[in-house]
C-alpha cells in the first residue's frame, strides 16, 4: 500500500512524502533545521476587459531560485555535510511541498479596503489570488527524468496527482485544479531536478472556459463532446497512437504543436479522483511509454523540451452541473516546441498576438512519427 506522511516546513508550508508500494525509509526526517525567512505572497489578479481572462501578478516571485549549481539544488534530499534544501528528509521517493514562491496562496493578506476595481475606473476587476501552488518531486535523483521513472514510481506520482487533486478542490474559491511537467531551459524551467507542478486557479483558465463553452453548447444539442470526439478519432484512425483497456492516445486533429499527443480515458473521467485503481495500473504503464516515444521523436536529440499538462473538470460540483448532458474529460497534453532538431518553434506575430496558431507539419504526420517510435525504445 502507498504510504502518505505529511509534516511542515520551517516556514509553515506543508510537506508530504509519497512513498512506494512496499518502500522503506527508516532514515524520514520530519522537522526542517533552517530558519526560514517568512516570504509574504502579495499576488493578485485582473481581469482583461477586452478578452474576460483573468491576469495573475506576482512581483515576489522576481529572485526566486534561478539554474542553482548542483550543490545548491532545493529539490534534492537533505544530507549530512550538504546544504539543507526544501526536503528535511535524507531520501525519499515522491514528495509535494508548498511552493516558497507561489503564483497563487491561500496566505495572502487581504486588507479591510482592497480595492476589487483597478483605479476605480469600474473597468477592471481586481481580486487577491487565493489558490495555491504546489512542486512536485517525481524522485530523488537529479539526473533522471520522467521517462527514466519505474512504472512503480509514476503509479505514486498518479496516486499523488490524485491526493493533491481532492484537497486543492475543497479549497474556498478554487475553481480548477492544473497538474503539470514543464522540462527544458528553452521553455524556461530554472530548476532541472525531475519535478512538476500543480496549480490551483480561482477562476477557470482560458483552455478551460473555452471547453466547458463547447460541452455546454454540445448538451443543448444532445451530444456528449469528448465521446463524440474520441468515437470519430479511432474511426478515422488516421492519428490514434495507440489504444488500452482505459485510454486512448492520439494526435487532435487540430494540434497546435510541432509535437503533440493527447491522452484521454475510454469513459467519462473528470480529474485523477475518479480513476479507478485498474486504470491508475494501465495510464502508468502507458505513461512511461509515452514520455519514451516522446524522447525518440527526434533522432539525436536525447530530451527535447517539452509541456506535459492535464486538464481536469472544473473542481467544483457546481460548475460541473452545466455541463452534465455533455461532461467535461480530463486529459494529458504532452507537448514540445521543438520542430526539428535544435530548432524551436517561436510564437511571434500571429500567435502570441492574436493567438492565431500556424503549423509547419501535420497531425497525421505526428502520430504517423509517434507510431513508428512506439516501441522500438
Amino acid at each position: 500500500m502507498l504510504s502518505i506522511t505529511k509534516a511542515k516546513l520551517a516556514d509553515g508550508r506543508d510537506i508530504i512524502y509519497f512513498d512506494d508500494a512496499g518502500s522503506q525509509h527508516p532514515d524520514r526526517v520530519l522537522e526542517d533545521s533552517r530558519d526560514l525567512p517568512q516570504v509574504n505572497p502579495a499576488s493578485e489578479i485582473r481581469r482583461d476587459p477586452l478578452t474576460g481572462d483573468w491576469v495573475a501578478f506576482a512581483a515576489h516571485r522576481m529572485n526566486r531560485t534561478f539554474m542553482p549549481p548542483a550543490n545548491e539544488n532545493p529539490l534534492a534530499p537533505t544530507r549530512p555535510g550538504q546544504l539543507p534544501t526544501e526536503i528535511p528528509s535524507p531520501s525519499y521517493d515522491v514528495v509535494v511541498f508548498e511552493n516558497r514562491f507561489p503564483s497563487f496562496s491561500m496566505d495572502i493578506e487581504v486588507p479591510a479596503d482592497f480595492q476589487h476595481d483597478v483605479d476605480g475606473m469600474g473597468l477592471v476587476a481586481r481580486e487577491p489570488a487565493l489558490a495555491r501552488c504546489e512542486v512536485v518531486c517525481f524522485t530523488q535523483d537529479p539526473e533522471l527524468s520522467f521517462r527514466d521513472l519505474p512504472v512503480e514510481r509514476i503509479r505514486t506520482v498518479i496516486e499523488a496527482w490524485a491526493h493533491r487533486t481532492a484537497e486543492l478542490s475543497a479549497l474556498d474559491g478554487v475553481k480548477q485544479v492544473f497538474p503539470f511537467e514543464n522540462r527544458g531551459a528553452e521553455i524556461g524551467v530554472t530548476l532541472q531536478h525531475p519535478h512538476g507542478q500543480i496549480y490551483s486557479y480561482p477562476f477557470f483558465s482560458p483552455r478551460l472556459a473555452a471547453i466547458v463553452d463547447s460541452c455546454q453548447e454540445a448538451a443543448a444539442q444532445g451530444r456528449d463532446l469528448f465521446q463524440e470526439i474520441l468515437d470519430k478519432e479511432v474511426a478515422a484512425g488516421t492519428r490514434v497512437i495507440t489504444r488500452t483497456e482505459h485510454f486512448t492516445v492520439f494526435v487532435p486533429a487540430a494540434a497546435k504543436w510541432p509535437v503533440e499527443a493527447m491522452v484521454m480515458p475510454n469513459r467519462q473521467v473528470a480529474d485523477f479522483t475518479e480513476l479507478s485503481d485498474a486504470a491508475k495500473a494501465d495510464l502508468a504503464v502507458l505513461l512511461k511509454d509515452l514520455y519514451g516515444a516522446m524522447d525518440r521523436f527526434f533522432e539525436g536529440v536525447d530530451k527535447p523540451p517539452y509541456i506535459a499538462g492535464w486538464t481536469q473538470a472544473p473542481a467544483k460540483a457546481a460548475d460541473r452541473a452545466g455541463t452534465a448532458g455533455s461532461p467535461v474529460r480530463m486529459h494529458l497534453q504532452l507537448f514540445s516546441l521543438m520542430r526539428s532538431p535544435g530548432r524551436m518553434k517561436y510564437l511571434a506575430g500571429s500567435e502570441s498576438a492574436q493567438a492565431v496558431w500556424i503549423s509547419d507539419t501535420t497531425p497525421e504526420r505526428i502520430a504517423a512519427r509517434f507510431r513508428e517510435i512506439w516501441t522500438c525504445g
